[in-house]
């Protein structure tokens, strides 16, 4: 019966989201009852189904041979399933008030609660081919999303996104047909799949199709130079970049790299070959390279969208060690980042929402009268900037210690490319910060006499990620032992 509610779990939002505009609702306020419900549901049966594991795969539907879609509950799908579990019915809350002045609401909702469904198909993945189907339902359903305001601008970005995900999800497909080919089986395993002795001298061709198939899953991570599409997605409303840049798409991409490198291809025949080089050169440059942009940039979603441009390479970096701590610490950024960078954004979709302000120059003074957004704003920045005590500095320095252990000379440059990033974060974040609070002395705040903070709906949310940034930061010891037990699983085949 446990086998059969992991199913229930992903057609449950599903269905749920189907349905929203279909119902005749006597009101928005019972829509929105519906609708947490729903997504509330979902979560909590999620986090049952990871309290009593099930211990037995679920085949929904079978192909043929070993092509199947089936479900199933690890270590590493289980982390990711509680994380998007614990996320969605906070984001689902804050975008009832930012979607109160929206067009197209049901249709926007109906999308948004799809994609909780399909989020969590891709981390109840038992194997290489359900993963692949859910990863590209995923570009799919939030497409719409990304172009919801059908704007000029939005039709391009979401234009750019799909040419992304289309090219991406040819690399993955290659890598996918190697494994169906020269795997054992089609399921993951830890330590890998791959049958060397079937392979024999096509070595090489291995590592070529691990390259392809990485950066295939990694164009969802925006690694470059695969980033352009990420910012430009920052035209979709606050909820869906959020969630776009802090779970679902992003992550979804980190997860899938983690599945590939180390249950499906095998760390062990990757570890110290030219493939795993080749692909830490481009992830270390990205750590920098979005840092850089984010740097630069003046509107306040795209500067943040640049920042998890870097950030999601920090996760890369420590997937591509090919080590216990660095897995760890890949998991560990995946985790913490995610809370941090959702903040950041909502703390921003609460400005624009309430002011209309865009730009960074725009913000002089706000902190004063926005207290509880921007307090929270600077929680979240310090966390990113890697301040000890918070949650970033935890994942930031898993993740450096891992790169020194690994004697890897490449590794060293991606500790340093690590401090930079963090010099860099520290500037971009704390000039708005230091704008919103100290605007100067001369300053009028007659100009912005009517901004203030937003209602409940947006405030509790802001304030559960950054009591949980304060909570991992403080006492991640159990978290991180968790996450060192999964990874010693990953490696132990």
């Amino acid at each position: 019966m446990s086998e059969i509610c992991m199913l229930i779990a992903i057609l449950l939002p599903l269905f749920g989201g189907i349905l929203v505009p279909l119902l005749s609702f006597k009101s928005r306020r019972i829509m929105l009852i519906y609708m947490e419900t729903v997504v509330v549901l979902t979560s909590v049966l999620m986090f049952l189904l990871l309290l009593g594991r099930p211990e037995e795969a679920l085949t929904v539907f079978r192909f043929t041979g070993n092509l199947s879609i089936t479900l199933r509950i690890d270590g590493l799908g289980g982390l990711y399933a509680g994380l998007v579990a614990f996320l969605w019915p906070l984001a689902m809350l804050y975008s009832f008030e930012y979607m109160k002045h929206e067009q197209n609401e049901k249709s926007f909702f109906m999308f948004y609660m799809i994609t909780y469904g399909i989020t969590l198909g891709v981390a109840l993945s038992e194997n290489i081919l359900t993963m692949y189907f859910f990863f590209e339902m995923l570009s799919l359903v939030t497409l719409p999303l990304v172009m919801h305001t059908r704007t000029r601008e939005a039709i391009l970005a979401s234009r750019t996104y799909l040419y992304y995900m289309l090219g991406g999800a040819a690399f993955a497909f290659v890598g996918m047909i190697f494994i169906l080919t020269y795997g054992t089986t089609s399921s993951f395993v830890p330590g890998g799949v791959l049958d060397m002795v079937k392979i024999g001298d096509r070595t090489n061709m291995l590592l070529v199709i691990f390259v392809l198939c990485f950066c295939g899953f990694a164009v969802k991570t925006a690694m470059w130079p695969f980033s352009s599409w990420l910012p430009k997605a920052g035209v979709a409303p606050t909820p869906v970049t959020a969630l776009l840049h802090a779970v679902a798409v992003v992550n979804t991409g980190a997860f899938a790299t983690m599945r590939v490198t180390y249950f499906s291809f095998g760390a062990d025949v990757l570890r110290g070959t030219g493939a795993q080089y080749t692909l830490m050169v481009p992830i270390i440059f990205t750590i920098v390279y979005g840092c850089s942009r984010a740097l630069k940039e003046t509107h306040i979603k795209r500067r943040l969208a640049w920042s998890t441009v870097s950030n999601l390479s920090y996760i890369l970096f420590g997937v591509i060690l090919m080590t216990p701590m660095g897995l760890t610490g890949a998991m560990a950024h995946m985790l913490f980042h995610s809370f941090m960078k959702i903040c950041s954004f909502f703390c921003a979709g609460a400005v624009m929402y309430k002011t209309g302000r865009n730009y960074v120059h725009e913000l002089d003074g706000f902190g004063r009268k926005m207290p509880r957004v921007f307090v929270i704003f600077t929680v979240s920045a310090l966390a990113l900037m890697g301040v000890p005590g918070l949650c970033g500095f935890v994942s930031k320095w898993n993740l450096a210690k891992a790169a020194v252990n690994s004697e890897n000379t490449l590794a060293y440059i991606g500790v340093a490319a690590l401090l930079v990033s963090a010099l860099l974060t520290a500037v971009y974040m704390l000039t708005i910060v230091v704008r919103a609070f100290f605007p100067g002395k001369d300053f009028d705040y007659e100009t912005i006499r009517d901004v203030e903070d937003p209602n409940w709906m947006m405030l509790v949310p802001l304030f559960v990620f950054a009591i949980v940034i304060f909570i991992f930061g403080l006492h991640s010891g159990p978290v991180i032992k968790l996450l060192a037990e999964i990874a010693a699983d990953a490696l132990a085949g």
